[in-house]
């Protein structure tokens, strides 16, 4: 696997200060895509030693809430076995910080693959310039899903997803902002109240 960047990260990629993985790889390529520097399989550093023991060095720090896997694609072929066995070693090491993974792939294409027992939160699907809306938290287009994972894979069907947080999008951006202030003062995407 290969990467481009290691950042922290404070609700743009996540719920709460989180570390980011940006993965290189994808064949998705999404018009208008934030990251397209992140596509080329071949591109960024190899991910060795010296990048896992960074981002140890930061899930270390109790005020960190987890890591995010974006890119670029987790879920290309390219990175997919290498983000599962990280993923696993994550979770193992620090079983109370969440996962994240961003994927253009969709949900009903992915829910059986291997990596999503060790994942939290995944969002799903390309990001489309024309549903492109600023005011999403987590997400870049409305057509994006913030996925519970593990609840999604208990119900009877989990090829149908459970939301992490219902549908800010459906909502009107009064009723979202009215949302997002009754949080304390904290951004959020709506479903508290």
């Amino acid at each position: 696997m290969r990467y481009h960047n290691i950042t922290k990260d404070d609700m743009l990629n996540g719920d709460g200060l989180r570390v980011v993985l940006w993965v290189a790889g994808c064949s998705h390529c999404c018009k208008g895509c934030h990251n397209p520097v992140t596509w080329d399989p071949d591109g960024g550093l190899l991910f060795d030693e010296k990048a896992k023991k960074e981002i140890f060095d930061q899930l270390d720090k109790s005020y960190i809430s987890g890591i995010t896997f974006s890119g670029g694609d987790p879920l290309h072929s390219a990175n997919r076995s290498e983000v599962q066995n990280f993923a696993k070693e994550v979770k193992e090491k620090y079983p109370d910080k969440t996962i994240w993974l961003y994927t253009g792939a969709l949900w009903e294409q992915i829910y059986e693959e291997p990596v999503m027992q060790y994942l939290d939160v995944v969002v799903d699907g390309e990001f489309i310039q024309a549903q492109k809306d600023n005011t999403l938290l987590w997400k870049g287009s409305k057509n994006q899903r913030v996925i519970n994972v593990q609840a999604s894979l208990v119900q009877t069907d989990p090829r149908d997803p459970v939301l992490h947080c219902k549908d800010y999008a459906s909502v009107s951006d009064r009723e979202a902002d009215t949302g997002r202030m009754a949080c304390e003062g904290q951004v959020s995407c709506g479903c508290d109240s």
